[in-house]
């Protein structure tokens, strides 16, 4: 089943703090590796879809992101689309190309997501994640926090972490009331992270490459209970990159090695007050993408899901429904989702070990899932071909779910 728009060339740089790179620099560098790999030139690109987050809070750099990023690179003179969709503005620009080829609009699309996080100045790092939140209703939120917490009956210690991290209490009001529905614990997101950083230690490409026992992860300092500092995606930087090109085209091209897009959705939150409101934006999400790929969860064979947290992971596997509600650290504790799982899940090491510039992160996923599929992640790659996989990449929080979300489906041709 084609869509007829395929993944040819994926680049990425490692993600990890660039202090000494430009977001020029970092964009040359994953546009340089995408292209070899695709064996395609700058003059083949038609378009570009230029995701960026954060680029405005540090440098004041706004509207016209992506012909900037580009200009030193001598990419200019097509049309050069900017998209800003918090932690998934990368696979929204991913989407974006994905139906402007379909369309018959263009051929070939270039499609970069590059962040730089990482700040001697930690106040405006901070603000880059919590940007992603809807300000105007900022203290609302933290007051809907207060109000969940209170219904939730779990033992907790003195310091929960309040005040460390107002990003993270979002993660850590959602793991307590998992903790308190399904009877989840901080042992099982410690598995979670355990098993990332044992994979990013695997990857090149990963800001975290050492891996760390369960005890060192839940000794660490709490940030959000039950969140420690380990369970939360690095502050860093990085670019990453994909060529996708049309079925018309990939005939003329020679030595192409692709992987097909086989169904790409995309949609926003709810805003929801409770948990119980309506279903999860991943649910609802998956629910399109299975259909539209004629697919379920059970043909899933890898997955590259968002855990910002670890108890992101936890609730996306039972989100997307390769696990029952409730039963997401048991999937974990099990190792249904190591390298030689049932299901492989964030192969790359996940957003916790790889690492997470914002605008970056939705493609080093597809990196991730090309890569596997082609046989070529090394020391991590999975045992079995790898014929379906999955990309979940959320962006932003509205109250208690994301604001934005895309999940892609690939195949291999």
């Amino acid at each position: 089943m084609s869509t007829g728009v395929n993944i040819v060339g994926v680049g990425m740089t490692r993600f990890t703090m660039h202090l000494d790179k430009s977001i020029h620099q970092l964009s040359a560098l994953a546009i340089d590796e995408a292209l070899r790999d695709s064996g395609l030139a700058k003059t083949d690109v038609q378009s570009v879809f230029f995701a960026n987050g954060a680029w405005g809070i540090f440098e004041d750099q706004h509207a016209i992101r992506g012909q900037c990023a580009l200009r030193p690179y001598g990419l200019l003179g097509v049309p050069i689309i900017n998209v800003e969709n918090a932690c998934a503005s990368a696979s929204t620009a991913l989407y974006m190309a994905y139906m402007a080829i379909k369309s018959g609009e263009f051929d070939v699309a270039l499609c970069v997501g590059v962040e730089k996080l990482a700040s001697t100045d930690k106040q405006k790092s901070m603000e880059a994640f919590t940007s992603g939140f809807d300000r105007t209703n900022l203290q609302q939120t933290f007051e809907l926090y207060d109000q969940l917490n209170d219904s939730f009956q779990i033992e907790m210690p003195a310091d929960d972490g309040k005040g460390k991290s107002k990003a993270m209490e979002t993660y850590g009001v959602m793991a307590r009331w998992h903790m308190s529905k399904y009877g989840t614990t901080q042992q099982q997101l410690a598995r979670v992270v355990e098993k990332n950083r044992s994979n990013g230690a695997l990857n090149p490409n990963a800001h975290w490459q050492q891996a760390l026992t369960q005890q060192e992860i839940l000794n660490d300092r709490l940030i959000s209970y039950p969140i420690t500092r380990s369970m939360c995606a690095p502050i860093g930087d990085g670019a990453a990159a994909a060529v996708i090109v049309s079925d018309r085209f990939l005939k003329r091209m020679s030595g192409a090695n692709p992987i097909s897009i086989r169904a790409m959705a995309h949609t926003s939150g709810h805003a929801k007050q409770t948990f119980e409101e309506c279903p999860d934006i991943a649910e609802r999400l998956s629910k399109i993408a299975y259909e539209k790929a004629a697919l379920g969860p059970e043909d899933i064979q890898l997955a590259e899901v968002h855990d910002a947290s670890a108890y992101g992971e936890i609730h996306q596997v039972e989100a997307l429904g390769f696990t029952p509600e409730g039963t997401g650290g048991e999937f974990v504790e099990q190792g249904k989702s190591l390298i030689d799982g049932d299901l492989p899940v964030n192969t790359s090491g996940g957003l916790i070990a790889r690492g997470h510039p914002v605008g970056a992160s939705g493609l080093a996923q597809i990196n991730e899932l090309v890569t596997q599929m082609r046989g070529a992640a090394g020391k991590r790659q999975v045992p079995n071909d790898i014929n379906i996989a999955m990309a979940e990449n959320g962006g932003g929080i509205l109250t208690i779910e994301e604001a934005s979300m895309t999940i892609s489906i690939l195949e291999k041709k």
